[in-house]
């Protein structure tokens, strides 16, 4: 596969759900850019990043165009998923083959032709980092939760796939560090590309994709505007993860008001 630094992803414009065409020439999407996908239930959001995923040639319902470099991409490309660079994560990813985690990624570098044991314990230690719930190599895929396996699938994608292109579908319902999730896939120079309904997620971006009636209503360039509600949101959602973990395990809270910087949060 060609180096992260030589794919530049193109969108462009298709037509809403009745026939009117999306008012934007055209989106790029570089490595190292986050750009969530916004807007109400039904709106278009899932079937954007679908586009994107089977990189449609108008041939799709919402009739977008996705290039590669500027270009149609190869067939090799379309049909080979080892060729394809991108990979799509969503809430309702699972694993039905029994194997041992470290089974598993083995499996995955194999059919990569990657050798090497440090490689395999680099992505469950990643995996850790996104995940309360930790993750040891001899663990059965079968039995991780929802929130360890897209851990791991999100780990197994930066580090073994080596995807340039991430697709995350509504990961902040699969209990994991989602803010971790995106600053690291960001250090590692792959561009994300996520379906949220969570604001902090979605102010944590650096452009933001509204969508309506199944199509690009705006394209939002925050230009750093919103970092102090990025904050106040980084603090809250911090202290409503730790009352989770208290949560499981089995601690009771009283109703006194807690304080975060100058937001009152009553626990």
């Amino acid at each position: 596969m060609e180096s992260l630094q030589n794919y530049i992803i193109t969108i462009l414009p298709g037509r809403s759900r009745d026939g009117q065409e999306e008012l934007f020439e055209r989106i790029d999407i570089q490595p190292g850019d986050s750009v969530s996908i916004v807007g109400s239930t039904g709106s278009g959001k899932s079937a954007f990043i679908n586009d994107i995923e089977v990189l449609a040639q108008g041939d799709t319902i919402t009739r977008r165009t996705i290039k590669i470099n500027g270009v149609e991409p190869p067939e090799e490309m379309v049909r080979n998923p080892a060729k394809k660079p991108i990979v799509m994560i969503t809430q309702n990813n699972r694993c039905i083959a029994d194997l041992k985690v470290a089974d598993f990624l083995a499996l995955h570098m194999k059919a990569r032709g990657i050798a090497g044991q440090s490689l395999l314990l680099e992505t469950v230690e990643l995996a850790n980092e996104f995940t309360g719930e930790k993750i040891l190599p001899h663990y059965r895929m079968t039995a991780l939760s929802g929130g360890q396996t897209r851990s791991l699938f999100i780990a197994d994608a930066i580090r073994i796939g080596d995807a340039p292109i991430l697709l995350l579908d509504e990961v902040e319902n699969a209990g994991i560090d989602k803010e971790r999730v995106i600053t690291r896939i960001k250090e590692h120079r792959r561009a994300v590309i996520l379906v949220t309904h969570d604001p902090l997620l979605a102010l944590s971006t650096d452009r933001r994709i509204v969508m309506q009636n199944g199509a690009v209503r705006e394209v939002i360039h925050p230009a750093g505007s919103e970092q102090t509600l990025v904050r106040k949101l980084s603090e809250i959602d911090q202290y409503v993860s730790g009352i989770r973990e208290k949560l499981r395990f089995g601690e009771r809270f009283s109703d006194a008001p807690v304080v975060i910087s100058k937001a009152k949060v009553t626990a």
